[in-house]
């Protein structure tokens, strides 16, 4: 065994001289560092290599104080066992794995590249760019480079996983019910004047008694937070002085990112969870399993790479020294291969059960189900998720979208899943800009997209329904740009897409105009109240309610400033738009027929009844030439409550007038002994104080650009 003095752990030798004793067999299973109570076990996956070392570090992660062999080989994969009185929790290593530096193959062994296990669940110290990073000498592909990359990259850590959840569980909230606060760990609370400043940015951050009483007070109920696991910047961002702020750029699965953490990732992201679960939110990740930090064949040997390139990465049959690039960042993670699923898998079981998560949304999440024809919701991965009982029914979440040929399958998933609907978000935006004609498919949007979802036996809460993600303009930049200003991004403003749907209402960006503020203002709580009223599951972004701008950047992936980061000051500038979002979700939660799980059909219940009618603005219901009428811009949606009776609520009639002209609405007839009264008209920046009770036949004055909501009660 190579001896560790574990008395001095911040002087550690190791004793190499011959005849000490070496690493026991240990057991393949489970891969990465597994700390037992009486030591650890080291495992890790390699179909091709000849040879893996284990390297170890000084207490500090500083100096490399030994290599040991794994001496245990169980198919493809490496083990062994390190007793507890050489070195347990906290103890830094890496690996050095041996076989053919051969690209034409796809083989790309190189022990001078210290590699982080592709299970480690904690990293220490700081990554940097450096050329010994790259596997081969710049400009010659066929040649390793021989320098020593160790210096330069994050050491894992191993860890005890024990923690006190204090018998706290998650909300299990149900889809139906279900409204997703998409946030960034690091932005919500950098400038958040209530967090101690220690804590700012950080996973504790979020579990800070003012954060978690903002959210409790906005309603949301499931907290989806950006990407969390390690994740390192690009090297041309790190060249301009820039950073990988989103964090879709993932280093090591099953780490926290350690720059959310004060000392310790893993307790402090399981201290967060605790908190929000207790306060009876959700957690969801947004996970990153498409490709890696390591990029093309031009990129850096960090860790999968140096591991087994051809089983881990998808690898272009006529030229194996390439890279299939379905994800846009220059690799593809191989889901064509077990070991890869079943690592993938174990990483989610490893999130939802030692870190307690309630689901995952995954990014470009086609590639998950794509193999040699393409992409396929019977693929080997979508099945093994819903065969294993930890998994099968957490939140997931597809972003039903990649960059490969045939990457765009809204609508395709497995039963089970919910996707991110972005035709749901380009209608509604064009709707309300004044798009022509758009009605009919307004009216699908809003309605759940049966189109893309009713099939095989999917509901309406498979749609995500949203205006605004971290991809694209915020909420108020929607209203308030016309085009994107990405100069920050140094790309000379090529970035980031130009089909935003968005307007500015007469003026580009900031001003002071009262008439262009007020329509501005108008337009968002048409959004938000389209978002809300919707059949489907909302999400809102963080910051959107109370007016978040990033100053017209659409692609800010890549600031981690101010432009990024949420000014708090605007909650209290703007707390009319918040006291609106906390209307909606008010309204939405104790009104059940606005949270269905099943699709309207429009079709009669009992006598002279349908669950949903659409109505001219005359008042007589949509005919099939009024669908087709180009001039149309007004529309309501008659909500038949008898299946919500029991919650006292009567029909709901939505009116919406997208035209810059005012309409006239004539209400139709209500249950028998009853009036309509309006809950809140966007047209006014405050509900009505009372409910003026309105009867049927009466000509309703539609503000231009303005959605109405209207129930019925017995007078």
């Amino acid at each position: 065994m190579d001896v560790l003095d574990p008395a001095t752990p911040d002087d550690m030798t190791l004793d190499l001289a011959p005849g000490k004793p070496r690493l026991e067999a240990g057991s393949p299973q489970p891969l990465g560092a597994n700390w037992t109570g009486r030591g650890t076990n080291f495992a890790v996956f390699s179909a091709h290599a000849e040879r893996v070392e284990l390297c170890l570090f000084d207490g500090g992660g500083r100096d490399e104080i030994g290599r040991i062999e794994l001496p245990s080989r169980t198919g493809d994969l490496w083990h062994g066992f390190l007793p507890a009185r050489f070195g347990g929790p906290g103890l830094q290593y890496g690996y050095r794995v041996h076989g053919p530096y051969d690209p034409a193959r796809g083989l790309r062994f190189n022990p001078s590249k210290l590699l982080v296990d592709p299970c480690a669940q904690s990293l220490r110290g700081n990554f940097e760019w450096h050329p010994s990073l790259h596997g081969a000498v710049r400009g010659r592909d066929d040649q390793p480079s021989l320098d020593d990359s160790a210096p330069h990259v994050p050491r894992a850590e191993v860890v005890d996983g024990s923690f006190d959840w204090a018998k706290v569980r998650s909300p299990n909230v149900p889809w139906r019910d279900t409204i997703i606060y998409e946030v960034h760990v690091k932005g919500f609370t950098q400038r958040h004047p209530a967090v101690p400043p220690h804590l700012r940015g950080k996973f504790l951050g979020l579990a800070e008694p003012a954060v978690i009483g903002y959210l409790q007070r906005l309603g949301v109920t499931t907290i989806e937070l950006m990407p969390v696991q390690a994740f390192v910047s690009e090297q041309f961002l790190a060249e301009r002085g820039l950073a990988n702020y989103w964090g879709y750029n993932s280093l090591a699965w099953f780490a926290p990112e350690p720059s959310y953490a004060v000392e310790d990732a893993v307790t402090e992201f399981k201290t967060m969870v605790r908190a929000l679960h207790q306060a009876g939110f959700e957690v969801i990740l947004d996970v990153v399993f498409n490709h890696t930090a390591e990029g093309n064949e031009h990129g850096p040997t960090l860790s999968l790479r140096g591991f087994d390139n051809s089983v881990y990465y998808r690898l272009p049959a006529d030229n194996r020294a390439q890279y299939v690039n379905f994800s846009g960042c220059g690799n593809t993670i191989n889901f064509d291969e077990p070991a890869v699923r079943a690592m993938v898998i174990d990483c989610l079981r490893y999130w939802a059960t030692d870190m307690r998560v309630d689901g995952f949304r995954f990014d470009l999440a086609p590639i998950l189900g794509r193999d040699a024809n393409g992409f396929s919701r019977a693929a080997p991965f979508f099945a093994a998720l819903r065969a294993d009982p930890q998994l099968a029914y957490l939140k997931l979440i597809a972003e039903p979208w990649d960059v490969g040929a045939g990457g765009y399958q809204l609508g395709s998933f497995p039963v089970g899943w919910a996707e991110w609907n972005d035709r749901y978000r380009d209608t509604v935006r064009a709707f309300w800009r004044g798009d022509r004609p758009l009605v009919g498919a307004f009216v699908e949007r809003f309605a759940g997209s049966s189109d893309l979802f009713r099939a095989r036996g999917r509901k309406p809460t498979a749609s995500i329904n949203y205006i605004a993600a971290h991809d694209g303009f915020t909420l108020h930049d929607t209203v308030t740009y016309s085009d994107r200003h990405n100069e920050a991004n140094l790309e000379g403003n090529r970035d980031g897409h130009a089909h935003n749907l968005s307007a500015n209402y007469g003026v580009q960006g900031p001003t002071e105009d009262p008439v262009i503020l007020a329509t501005r203002a108008r337009q968002a709580r048409n959004l938000l109240a389209t978002v809300f009223l919707s059949q489907g599951v909302p999400m809102l972004m963080a910051g959107d309610e109370f007016g978040r701008t990033q100053q017209g950047n659409n692609n800010a992936y890549c600031q981690d400033n101010e432009i990024n980061w949420i000014d708090w000051t605007l909650a209290e500038r703007n707390a009319p738009w918040i006291a609106f979002v906390r209307r909606l979700i008010d309204l939405r939660k104790s009104r059940l027929w606005l949270r269905r799980d099943t699709f309207l059909k429009g079709t009669l219940r009992g006598v002279d009844t349908r669950d949903v009618t659409w109505l001219h603005p005359s008042g007589r219901e949509m005919t099939e030439s009024d669908w087709n009428d180009s001039r149309l811009a007004a529309i309501a949606v008659l909500l038949n409550g008898a299946a919500a009776r029991s919650t006292r609520n009567g029909d709901l009639l939505i009116a919406f007038n997208a035209d810059v002209t005012p309409a006239q609405m004539t209400l139709p007839a209500g249950p028998e002994g009853s009036a309509w009264g309006v809950l809140f008209d966007t047209s006014h920046a405050q509900p009505p104080r009372a409910m003026a009770s309105l009867a049927a036949g009466t000509r309703l004055a539609l503000q231009p650009q303005s959605t109405v909501l209207l129930e019925s009660r017995a007078v």
